[in-house]
């Protein structure tokens, strides 16, 4: 891992700042408080607040060297002391050096300041220590959340896909079934099926991929679909589509209508006398796009009718993809069937 001050930019100016304020400081403090004169008081800024701050930045890397989860604290402790000692031990050789470079006059000054300055290095060492390690698990902890809300993306991706891979199968089981029995009562009407349901399984593989597609080619795919249903039940079914024009770009989530049609056909159509209509609607309010799918049917024929594989499907993406499990709503009044999506606009 790079050192954090090679890595933003901000934190090594934040750092440049504090303790160029600190040499600042100290120097007015000593120069008007301690009436040392200026020289001698920016000599020892320089020497606490400039030599230390450059030295004390390679404290990173015995940290990096030495992590707390890999030894015991008294290890810790003792490999500390030993580095502070050495750290300390170069920081005062050279403010010894600097010093007797500028004013060797100041070198008695340096000598009775000795024991503070021992002191002050190695409560400064402590201060970088604790910086470090609290960056470090700052960093840690970052790239922890980083990593979860990736493996949290895997894993929803993981059970999306397989949510819309019970979607296919399902229907191809009932369109091959319907495809069956017309080979023996209308062999002419199965060949015009199987034509329609290549052309919707193409359609249905070029778009797996995409979580989201617009209303506008959800509802192409539907009316593939339809189109599929329509040889088998002729007149029988009759779809109606009222979706206002500012729903069609709306994005939602590929193939989350199919089952909603392939339920009111089973439930509606299939064993209806007479015509059934299937009405689509689409409004867009606020925050949402408010999308419904009604359909009536025969009470007496259906029975025990409850929420099956195709809305749990759907009331599981829907939370999956938008965190919301309340954005589907069924009602069901004996003889019609209505079934709302409520699709966030973000």
């Amino acid at each position: 891992m790079k050192h954090p001050f090679f890595n933003n930019r901000i934190l090594i100016l934040y750092y440049g700042l504090f303790w160029l304020v600190m040499g600042l400081g100290n120097s007015l403090l000593q120069a008007f408080w301690n009436n040392m004169g200026m020289e001698a008081s920016l000599l020892e800024s320089v020497h606490l607040f400039l030599l230390y701050p450059i030295l004390g930045a390679s404290i990173w890397y015995l940290i990096r060297y030495n992590g707390l989860n890999e030894n015991d604290w008294l290890w810790n402790v003792m490999f500390h002391l030993v580095a502070a000692s050495i750290l300390n031990a170069i920081w005062l050789y050279m403010g010894f050096i600097a010093v007797g470079m500028v004013n060797e006059i100041y070198l008695d000054n340096f000598y009775k300041a000795l024991p503070s300055n021992i002191l002050a290095g190695y409560l400064m060492y402590a201060g970088y220590v604790v910086f470090f390690y609290a960056l470090g698990y700052y960093d840690s902890l970052k790239e922890k959340i980083k990593r979860e809300a990736e493996l949290k993306s895997l894993v929803r991706d993981a059970e999306l896909n397989a949510l819309k891979s019970q979607i296919n199968p399902h229907f191809l089981f009932n369109s091959l079934n319907s495809i069956s029995s017309l080979t023996i009562s209308n062999p002419q009407k199965a060949q015009e099926m199987v034509i329609n349901l290549s052309a919707f399984m193409r359609y249905s593989l070029q778009h797996n991929r995409d979580e989201t597609v617009s209303l506008l080619e959800e509802l192409e795919n539907i009316k593939l679909y339809l189109g599929i249903e329509k040889v088998r039940f002729g007149k029988k079914l009759l779809p109606v589509f009222e979706v206002e024009e500012a729903c069609l770009q709306a994005r939602i989530p590929n193939m989350i209508l199919q089952p909603l049609f392939e339920n009111a056909i089973k439930y509606g159509v299939y064993e209806a006398t007479s015509p059934v209509s299937i009405r689509v609607s689409c409004r867009p309010e606020q925050a949402y796009f408010h999308l419904t799918i009604e359909n009536d049917y025969d009470p007496e024929s259906v029975k025990n009718k409850g929420e099956g594989i195709g809305l749990r499907n759907i009331r599981q993406r829907l939370e999956l993809i938008y965190g919301n499990p309340n954005l589907i709503r069924v009602t069901d009044d004996r003889t019609s069937y209505k079934v709302e999506l409520m699709l966030p606009k973000k």
